[in-house]
Parts: structure tokens; sequence; C-alpha cells
């Protein structure tokens, strides 16, 4: 079995968000299995910075347009990276915080093309292109337009993995034509979508298979009000849709061995996580008298991650005696604000603008609760390692956070976090307060931690599920 891989980002070598955390975990995970993996990326500056692949001496060259770029073919292990400076060299992988690259098109259709090109250079013949959110999603209508007829690929199956249904690789119908692909598919049944062309919708409706991050994202997305404009692709493939709930890597995930903490500790003994909480109140400079919780919020800053409604939520959360510490980056005006309000509110709210491995296991361990109000979340990792680290979440019932989190019974004392239903500053300050309340009675606030350092999310269940994707289509 040989998987051609194809991802815009991956762990270890360039990452926005839990995108590079999946397929960085599932390409290791395939290779542990003996499954002959090759993962295919751009070379961005952030792997240059980093990282020194072996120059194959191969490249691939693709017209896109009226222009032809080339791209060297580099070689990390199982990693294969296309290096063309005039589309990857950039400060930032998709764009700024004032907006996407203009180019995002043409250098996802060389990311798609060239992938298909460098498994020809370098003789991969896939069995399976496993393909990653829409900036890969055009490969398999690629390989039933312009590749059906090429015997190297004869055979090949396509798995398209939705990771957010809300980024979709929407352009212009001007730039149409840069994708290579004839005009009999643009139409509203191929690729065009109110006008416009989409690069997901592409791989929606010519994947063999389609997979999303967990069962209740897989449902949830067949709906109009989650379905952002696709639902009714989505309905119609909906035999061919699988939801399979990620994993992560509880080898690099474990605060009883995590280097980086000042403390180290597990479930049998919680000592280390009071040290850990104690080097976070003295980093963030909070005023920890009252003996008040710390809620947390790691993650990208944007509407969908519910930001708003913690703001909202804010003032009241803190009359409960609850600091609140920020670590991330995103939409401008929520760094504004989260800075803002920090200010305003020194030694009860701390905001990082930015992103800190370190510093970030350090928040998962210090904290008591951590904030998820997302309005989706087609998985989350963030939850799964909060509950990892003994700090249960506090979370919107959507998507993956369903699928992980069992909410806490006041009566039975069962639970390993605080489920509510609806992004709103009232749903999460209810179940803030529920948190406060049961963090107040130590063998409860014992057992919920417990709870969730116990779930366990390995890729192991993971894996096997898309392996026997693989293999169904392989027959």
């Amino acid at each position: 079995m040989k998987v051609l891989m194809v991802s815009p980002e991956a762990v270890p070598y360039a990452k926005t968000g839990g995108l590079a955390d999946v397929a960085g975990a599932l390409v290791s995970e395939l290779v542990k299995k003996k499954v002959d993996t090759l993962l295919v990326m751009p070379f961005y500056s952030t792997v240059a910075r980093h990282f020194n692949p072996e120059d194959t001496g191969k490249s691939v060259k693709i017209k896109i347009g009226d222009k032809t770029h080339e791209g060297r073919i580099l070689r990390d292990k199982h990693a294969v990276f296309l290096k063309c400076s005039e589309l990857y060299d950039r400060a930032e992988l998709y764009g700024t915080p004032e907006g996407d690259y203009p180019d995002n098109a043409r250098r996802f259709v060389f990311l798609s093309r060239g992938a298909l090109e460098a498994a020809k250079a370098l003789d991969f013949k896939p069995n399976i292109a496993h393909c990653h959110d829409w900036q890969a999603a055009l490969i398999p209508l690629y390989l039933k337009s312009l590749y059906s007829k090429d015997p190297f690929f004869a055979g090949t199956k396509s798995v398209m993995t939705i990771h957010n249904l809300g980024y979709q690789g929407v352009f212009p119908a001007d730039l149409y034509g840069i994708t290579g692909l004839g005009p009999e598919l643009f139409t509203p049944e191929g690729v065009e979508f109110y006008g416009n062309v989409n690069f997901l919708k592409a791989g929606l409706i010519s994947a063999d298979m389609i997979t999303t991050v967990s069962p209740t994202y897989a449902r949830e997305i067949l709906l109009p009000e989650n379905g952002f404009g696709l639902d009714g692709v989505l309905k119609s493939r909906s035999g061919s849709l699988r939801g399979i709930l990620n994993g992560i890597d509880e080898t690099q995930w474990d605060p009883a061995k995590d280097k980086s903490l000042p403390s180290n500790y597990w479930a049998v003994d919680l000592a280390g996580k009071a040290a850990c909480r104690k080097k976070l109140v003295s980093e963030c400079g909070l005023k920890d008298g009252r003996g008040g919780l710390v809620a947390s919020f790691v993650g990208r800053l944007s509407g969908q991650k519910g930001v708003d409604v913690i703001i909202e939520a804010a003032p009241e959360i803190l009359s409960m005696g609850v600091n609140l510490v920020f670590l991330g980056k995103g939409d401008e005006a929520y760094q504004k604000a989260l800075q803002e309000f920090g200010r305003a509110h020194e030694g009860r709210v701390f905001a990082n603008i930015g992103f800190d491995e370190g510093f970030s296991r350090l928040v998962y361990a210090g904290s008591d609760i951590f904030l998820m109000p997302s309005r989706y979340e087609p998985c989350g990792l963030g939850q799964m390692i909060a509950l990892r680290y003994g700090t249960p979440p506090v979370a919107c019932r959507t998507g993956g956070l369903a699928d992980t989190i069992t909410d806490y019974d006041p009566y039975s004392g069962k639970g390993n976090g605080f489920l509510f239903d609806g992004a709103s500053a009232a749903g999460l300050l209810q179940a803030v307060k529920l948190a406060v309340c049961a963090f107040s009675v130590p063998k409860r606030r014992e057992l919920i931690i417990k709870a969730g350092m116990r779930a366990g999310f390995t890729w192991k269940k993971a894996v096997l599920g898309y392996t026997g994707i693989y293999k169904e289509l392989s027959g």
C-alpha cells in the first residue's frame, strides 16, 4: 500500500492550526504501521529556517495560466517539499492579518499539480492520494480529468479530508483558467459556486471517499446552517462521507514527561499540576489572592472559536473571581480587543498575542479550566490536550467537542468537562458557574480532572479508520 499524502501544512515542518497536527501525526502513525507514505507540502520560509531537506536533483514544471513555475523537489525522511521561492517564500503560510495572499489560487494549483508530478518524478505510484482541505482539493478532480489517461495513476483512488468546511478556497471566475480544467467542469454540478470557482467543491464532487474529522461534524455539515453552501453537494455524496475522530500524539502531549513543564504529574499524583499553576500565575502576573480559578484560551482568535463570546462574558467571569489567560493570534479586531481588555484588567487578565509552543504547554498544564465556546468545531485538538493535562474544558456542544467531552453531571459527579448549547455569553457563563461550583468541592474537582486525564485520545483508532478506507478503495 502506497499513500500520497498532500497537505498545505504538517508538523513538525509548518503549522497554523490543527490541520498540521493531524497531517503530521497521521503520516507518523501510518509509517509505524508499515504503510509506505509520502507527504507532499510546500517549502515555506518557516520550513527553510528550521530544516535542511536534501535536494533530490529533480524538479517539476507546471504551466499555470500563461506562466510556468518550476519547483525543486526536496526530501526529508517521509516528507517531500516543493521549493518554488516566488510562490512560497513568504512571511506566513496563507496571508497576513490584513488578508489572504492575492495569488493563493496559483500557489495551491501548483501544490496540487506539483504533488502529482513529484510522485511521478520520484516513481512513487500511489494506491491512494489523500488530500487535506481546499489547498489540495483539486487533486481528486485532476485524477479524473487531466490525469485520467495517465497510466502512472491507473488505479489510484482519492480520499478528501475536510478539516474545516468554513474554508473552501473560493476565487473569482476569471481565475478558473489557471486550474487547467476544461470549461465543461465550470458548471453548478462542477466547480462553479455562485459565479465563482470553489477548490474544495472540486474535491467533494470527485473524491472516491470524503472524510471529516469527527462523527458529529460529519452529520452537522449535511445541514444548511453548517454546510456553508455545500450541504447539498455533501448530501449527494453522503454515502461516501465518513467521520473519523482525530487523536493526539500522547507521546508528545504527556504531562508526566513534558520537559517544558516546571514539574511533571499524572492522574495518580497531581502535585505537579499545582506547581505548573503557580508558575503560570507568576509568569502572567496574575493576582491569585482570592484563590479563584484560572480559565484559559489557546487558539486562533476568530469568530468561529467564539472569541467574541468570551469577551462579552469576560467581565462577569472576572466577577466570579476567575482569572483569564489568552494565547493566540488571528483577526486584528480580536487581537486589539484582548490587548485592551488585558491592560484594563492588569493582574486579572493576561493576553499573549502570538504563539509560543512552550508557553502553550504551561497554559494547558497550569490552568484550571479551558474555554472553547466555538460556534462550530470540526474536531478540535485543544480540548483533547486540555483533558490530557488535567484541565477540564468548558465548551459548546458541537462537532468534535461533543464527541470527546463528557458533560459533568452535578448529581452523580461524573464527567470530564462542562458543555453548553449554543455559542452565547449566557451559555458560557452558566457552564463556568457550574465549573466554579464543582471545583469548590476538592474531591469532585479531583474526580473531574482524573476522568479527563484517563479518557485517552490516541491515534490508533483513527488510523484504523483511515487504513480501513484505503483497503476498501484499493479492493
